[in-house]
This record gives structure tokens, sequence and C-alpha cells, in this order.
């Protein structure tokens, strides 16, 4: 178990970090989306 995810961790880690950039900036994004109305 532990080396079949070492293995889909080296074949996909150009995917991986690639989804992980996405899904950080959907948190950066919602995040500004709540705190947008103290603005107004």
């Amino acid at each position: 178990m532990l080396s079949d995810l070492k293995t889909i961790i080296t074949r996909s880690s150009t995917t991986l970090l690639a989804d992980l950039c996405g899904a950080i900036s959907l948190v950066v994004l919602a995040m500004g989306l709540l705190h947008l109305p103290q603005f107004f």
C-alpha cells in the first residue's frame, strides 16, 4: 500500500502541484469574497 502511494505521487507530481495551486487559489478567492461585505 505504501509503495502504491509512492508510485502514484511520483507519477503525478506535476498534476498534484497544479491541483494544489488551484485549490489554494480557490480558498483565497473564497476568503476574499467572505470578507468583502465588511468593506461596504
